[in-house]
C-alpha cells in the first residue's frame, strides 16, 4: 500500500546554492507546499526547502519549516522537525522526535535522533551521533564520531570530537573541549576554559573548570573538584570529597586514590 504524499515541491520559491572552491555541487532547493493536514501541518501551508523529496519522508509528522533547507542526500523523516534558519545536508539524517533549529548546521554523517535538540549556533558535523533528550545550542561543535545521549547538554564555545562520550545529565560549557575518546557522565560539569581528553572519564558530581587539563587513564568521580591550572593525568582516580588544584601537575599512576585533599602549589 502506497504512502499518500502529504507535500509537493513548488515553484513559488526556490533557492540555488553552489559549494564553494572546495567543491563543484551545486542544486536548486524547492520550497515545499503541504497537501495534505498532519502534525501541526495544514494542507496548503508553505514549508521550507529541500532539493527532492528523498531529503524529507512522506511518512510521520516531519517537515521542513520557515527557511530551514534540507539538501545533498540528507533524510528527514519519523516526527523529526527542521525549522528556522536551520540547514541540514551531505548525508546527515534526522529522525525520531528531533529538532534542528535556530541557525544551527547537521551535516556530513551525522546523526540526529530520539528526542535531541540541535539549535542556536551549533554545529554537528562528521560522523557523530546525538540521542535521547541531548541538547546542543549556543555555538557548541560536536564532531568527529563524538555522541551525545542521555540528558547532556552541551552549550557556549564547547567543543566534543574524536570519538569522546557525554551522556547522564552532564554539562559542558564555556570554552571547554572533550576529545581522545573521553568519557564525561553522570551529573559532571566541564566548563571554563578545561580540557578532558586521551581516555580520561569524568563522573560523579565532578567539577573540572578553569583551565585544568585532565587525561590519560585518570579518572575523576564523586564530588571531586578540579580547577586552576592544574594537569592531572595516569592511570587511578581522584575521588571523594573536594579537590581544588591550582597551578599544580600532578601524577596519579602510582597511586590509588587521593580522598578529599587539597593539592596546591
Amino acid at each position: 500500500m502506497s504512502i499518500a504524499k502529504k507535500y509537493e515541491l513548488t515553484e513559488e520559491g526556490t533557492l540555488f546554492i553552489r559549494y564553494d572552491s572546495n567543491g563543484l555541487y551545486a542544486c536548486t532547493l524547492y520550497q515545499i507546499r503541504a497537501l495534505r493536514d498532519f502534525g501541526n501541518v495544514k494542507a496548503g501551508d508553505l514549508g521550507g526547502f529541500i532539493e527532492k523529496e528523498e531529503n524529507l519522508s512522506h511518512e510521520g509528522d516531519c517537515w521542513v519549516y520557515d527557511n530551514a533547507q534540507v539538501y545533498n542526500d540528507a533524510v528527514v523523516r519519523g516526527d523529526a522537525l527542521v525549522y528556522d534558519n536551520a540547514l541540514v545536508y551531505y548525508k546527515a539524517r534526522i529522525y525520531g522526535n528531533a529538532k534542528v533549529s535556530g541557525n544551527a548546521r547537521v551535516y556530513d554523517d551525522a546523526v540526529v535522533y530520539d528526542n535531541a535538540h540541535i539549535h542556536g549556533n551549533a554545529y554537528v558535523y562528521d560522523s557523530a551521533e546525538v540521542s535521547d533528550n541531548a541538547d546542543i545550542c549556543g555555538n557548541a561543535r560536536v564532531y568527529g564520531s563524538a555522541w551525545i545521549e542521555d540528558n547532556a547538554l552541551i552549550h557556549g564555545n564547547a567543543q566534543v570530537y574524536l570519538n569522546a562520550v557525554i551522556g547522564g545529565d552532564a554539562r559542558v560549557y564555556g570554552d571547554a573541549q572533550v576529545y581522545g575518546s573521553s568519557y564525561v557522565n553522570g551529573n559532571a560539569r566541564i566548563y571554563g576554559r578545561a580540557c578532558i581528553y586521551f581516555g580520561a572519564h569524568v563522573h560523579g558530581n565532578a567539577l573540572v573548570y578553569g583551565n585544568a587539563r585532565v587525561y590519560g587513564a585518570t579518572e575523576i568521580s564523586g564530588d571531586a573538584e578540579v580547577a586552576g591550572n592544574v594537569h592531572i593525568y595516569g592511570v587511578q582516580k581522584i575521588c571523594s570529597g573536594k579537590h581544588f588544584v591550582d597551578d599544580a601537575e600532578v601524577d596519579v599512576s602510582a597511586s590509588t586514590q587521593r580522598d578529599a585533599q587539597q593539592i596546591r602549589q
